[in-house]
């Protein structure tokens, strides 16, 4: 049985690697839409449209960057987690 220190250890893995994978994405989206916000206030243009297209084609453009590394971070985390796992069914015996 896996114990209750061991799941904890899991979990914080879990989250540090969703934050690290997730950062580049969101701080490229928040950078253009900053921008974005910045532009339409200067300008005085309000259309919906403007703040979506830009942002996505950000968020591509960095997937298509970092994806190696992002996809690096997530199999690794997983090779991790899996070749632990008889470690961690023998933690209770």
């Amino acid at each position: 049985m896996i114990t209750e220190g061991a799941v904890l250890d899991i979990a914080r893995q879990a989250i540090y690697t969703i934050i690290i994978t997730s950062a580049p994405l969101l701080l490229v989206s928040l950078i253009v839409g900053l921008i974005v916000s910045i532009f339409q206030t200067v300008t005085s243009i309000q259309e919906q449209t403007l703040t979506f297209v830009p942002k996505i084609l950000a968020v591509f453009v960095t997937l298509m960057i970092c994806g190696s590394w992002l996809l690096n971070k997530l199999s690794g985390f997983m090779v991790t987690l899996w070749s632990n796992f008889s470690y961690y069914l023998s933690l209770g015996n």
